[in-house]
């Protein structure tokens, strides 16, 4: 596929996650967060929790194939822009964090959206 097509199913992907997680009643803090060490897709407030959120639109693959796009070097990657949304963010210090991964596929239905909450975990 394209690159374009691919940056435009991704981004489809990233805005109905968001959609799904404003239903969730999760408050949107920003979107595409970039650091020197990477992005984060979402970052979101649930409550008192500060979740960090991976967006994977894949039309194949669901939360069985976590490990193939999340892999050890994705998570540290996140992992480290989410210090650095933090140490650019004081004021959320204090909060829990979390790390979720949203599969978004093309398909409608209830299934179209898999919402994985704590898929992996780090002490920030």
């Amino acid at each position: 596929m394209p690159k374009s097509a691919n940056t435009r199913k991704g981004r489809d992907g990233e805005k109905r996650a968001v959609e799904a997680l404003e239903k969730k009643g999760m408050r949107i803090i920003t979107t595409n967060f970039r650091s020197p060490k990477g992005e984060v897709d979402i970052i979101a407030q649930d409550g008192e929790t500060i979740v960090f959120v991976e967006v994977k639109a894949w039309s194949a693959y669901g939360m069985a194939d976590l490990q193939y796009g999340i892999d050890e070097k994705k998570q540290r990657r996140i992992i480290e822009t989410a210090k650095y949304f933090l140490a650019v963010n004081r004021k959320y210090n204090e909060m829990t964090i979390r790390f979720d991964v949203i599969f978004v596929s093309p398909h409608a239905g209830p299934a179209a959206i898999q919402h994985l909450a704590s898929a992996f975990v780090e002490c920030v």
